[in-house]
């Protein structure tokens, strides 16, 4: 699920921003971005969040602004000169000029390195609460979306709910018809044969019980009072979520294939895009 997290710490001389923002995935993917002074911290600012969050791909990133000119590194004036001297003597020999050899000397790693002590415990521990912070705000973030998804899912559920009700008309209304036409179809060969009115009825019986859907009726029923249940659950369950619709499209598919009636295959058409929509919405939470 996506989510936004930001806090900020106001330090003696410094301003530390920490932002986190979350994509959804199937495990957490960590993508962490820090300042020098941060880098040390690295590993305790990955635990901290994994306890925090279970998955997502997450993208931390850390900022701190200096407020009183302080200088963020220093530069290593011996190491400067010992390398623009070298490199000034060998463009002589070269018979080179023109290059602004200082540009390049800054260029070198190790010419600047950062202040000592640019966090000290104390200000380590303010940055802690600022990182935690903003993950309470990104998961608050995530709760609100969650909980919008909860009751579109719910509305969804209750949908396919009230068209299962509505079924039993068509069904009456289906096998009325079946006997009717089973019966005009043997009507001409009763008139000119003997027909066994016993064996007639229990060819009809038959066809019915190919016919018959209550058992898938009554197995969807479980399977949407399951849905709205595992909804209520505190733990994550977005896999189970989905094992769930799938149970639910398979009893939908099977009343539609032994529907035999236009009314009936046109609420599973409806029953079919109220899944699917949900379907949609739950690829936003495994």
């Amino acid at each position: 699920m996506t989510g936004f997290g930001r806090s900020t710490a106001d330090l003696a001389s410094k301003v530390v921003t920490i932002e986190i923002r979350s994509l959804n995935s199937k495990q957490l993917d960590l993508n962490i971005k820090l300042p020098s002074a941060f880098r040390e911290k690295e590993p305790e600012i990955r635990n901290i969040i994994s306890q925090s969050l279970e998955r997502g791909k997450v993208e931390f990133t850390a900022n701190l602004d200096f407020t009183n000119g302080e200088l963020p590194a220093v530069i290593n004036h011996s190491l400067v000169k010992n390398y623009y001297n070298e490199l000034k003597g060998i463009m002589a020999e070269l018979g080179e000029s023109g290059t602004d050899l200082l540009s390049v000397v800054m260029k070198i790693p190790e010419v600047l390195k950062p202040s000592r002590d640019l966090l000290t415990e104390n200000e380590w521990d303010r940055i802690k609460i600022c990182i935690k912070e903003a993950l309470t705000s990104l998961n608050d973030f995530r709760e609100h979306e969650g909980g919008q998804l909860e009751n579109d899912f719910r509305l969804r559920i209750n949908n396919i709910s009230s068209m299962l009700d509505g079924l039993f008309e068509f069904e009456e209304a289906r096998n009325i018809n079946f006997r009717e036409k089973l019966r005009a179809s043997v009507s001409e060969f009763a008139a000119n044969n003997t027909l066994d009115s016993n064996r007639f009825e229990q060819e009809i019986i038959y066809y019915l019980e190919k016919l018959d859907i209550t058992e898938e009726k009554v197995r969807l029923r479980k399977h949407l009072d399951y849905f709205n249940e595992a909804l209520t659950d505190s733990s994550s369950n977005g896999r189970k979520l989905s094992f769930v619709t799938q149970e639910i499209g398979r009893e939908i598919n099977t009343i539609g294939s032994k529907a035999n009636d236009a009314n009936i295959q046109r609420v599973v058409v409806q029953m079919k895009d109220e899944l699917e929509k949900i379907k949609e919405q739950l690829a936003n939470i495994l």
